[in-house]
């Protein structure tokens, strides 16, 4: 699409938090940081399509389910999936996203409602749904594309690979703003200080996957990778 047509129909990038958007702001792209909710992200996504919009990309960090799936993977989703529902992404735009990111890893991506924060877990839902990797927002902006017949995509990095396990303070640092709780992830820390390597590595692996989030981010360009907007309307038709 032309930077014109961008800017009047721009992409809509969700993550579940704002440095998350920060990362995916830039021509023809809006940005939803949900923090997790449900509810306050479908209101979101209503707001912006009743301004204007063309597509939904689910954009930011995920939790992996297989061994493949390590710190900084990129990946692009061909399916979303949940234990009771599964959503084709756009091919066209899967394949842009793919082919700007030489590498990229292919597979589903499950949703779900809460972090999946133990290997035990990841290994469940990996055996349950045949997903790669995990993360909370991309089930429900397959519901809202499919409710509203509208493309959507999915482009997440891998943080936390499947075998290792989330601290504790590294659950309770979001706010439903999709800001970060610093007190609440220090509060966790002095209750539970035996938790401090394992959330030093949590922090490691993050800061591997946010480096690659901003470097896929730059190589997809203007609308985040978007084709051209009459063969994705063939495809949804």
């Amino acid at each position: 699409m032309s930077a014109a047509a961008l800017d009047r129909q721009p992409v809509v990038a969700v993550s579940g938090l704002v440095f998350e958007s920060n990362i995916a702001t830039g021509a023809g792209v809006r940005t939803i940081a949900s923090g997790g909710g449900a509810d306050e992200l479908v209101a979101a996504l209503d707001r912006e399509f009743a301004h204007g919009a063309a597509a939904i990309l689910s954009f930011g960090i995920a939790g992996g389910l297989v061994a493949a799936a390590v710190p900084g993977t990129w990946l692009v989703a061909e399916n979303v999936v949940t234990r009771h529902g599964r959503w084709a992404v756009d091919p066209a735009w899967s394949a842009a996203l793919a082919a700007h990111l030489p590498g990229a890893l292919r597979g589903d991506v499950a949703g779900a409602n809460a972090i999946i924060a133990t290997p035990e877990d990841k290994r469940a839902l990996g055996v349950a749904t045949g997903a790669i990797a995990v993360d909370t927002e991309s089930h429900l902006v397959a519901a809202f594309a499919a409710s509203r017949k509208v493309p959507f995509a999915v482009f997440r990095v891998i943080a936390d690979p499947a075998a290792r396990a989330l601290a504790p303070a590294a659950l309770r640092g979001m706010r439903p703003d999709g800001t970060i709780n610093r007190r609440a992830v220090l509060g966790s820390v002095v209750r539970k200080p035996g938790q401090i390597p394992t959330l030093l590595r949590n922090a490691l692996d993050a800061r591997t996957a946010v480096l690659a989030l901003s470097r896929g981010r730059r190589l997809l360009g203007p609308g985040l990778g978007y084709p051209d907007l009459s063969q994705l309307l063939l495809n949804v038709a």
